[in-house]
């Protein structure tokens, strides 16, 4: 099953809780890019035609902001490993049933 290309956002508020919101990609239009942003902040990019999303430090990078990177770091290796394997199942399927 090959779904559309989409983007959604949703939006959550409720009154004494924080608000959230979520930015949803499944688009072969998605680029990343990092970048140092004003005054040397390191930025991180998600876009679309649709909608994107930046990461950034608040101001001097402190411990926690490492750990984030890390974290996003550490996500993206995972989400690389996932497709690159997906995508060899896929392969190796498709000359299968092209060679039956």
């Amino acid at each position: 099953m090959t779904l559309n290309p989409y983007t959604y956002l949703t939006v959550s508020m409720r009154a004494g809780e924080p608000s959230r919101v979520g930015v949803y990609f499944n688009s072969v239009e998605l680029r990343a890019r990092a970048w140092l942003g004003d005054g040397n902040k390191p930025c991180f990019d998600l876009d679309t035609p649709d909608a994107s999303v930046t990461v950034s430090t608040a101001g001097p990078v402190t411990d926690q902001d490492l750990t984030v990177a890390q974290e996003i770091f550490n996500a993206a290796a995972r989400y690389l490993a996932d497709c690159e394997r997906l995508h060899s199942k896929q392969t190796a399927k498709a000359t299968a049933d092209e060679a039956a």
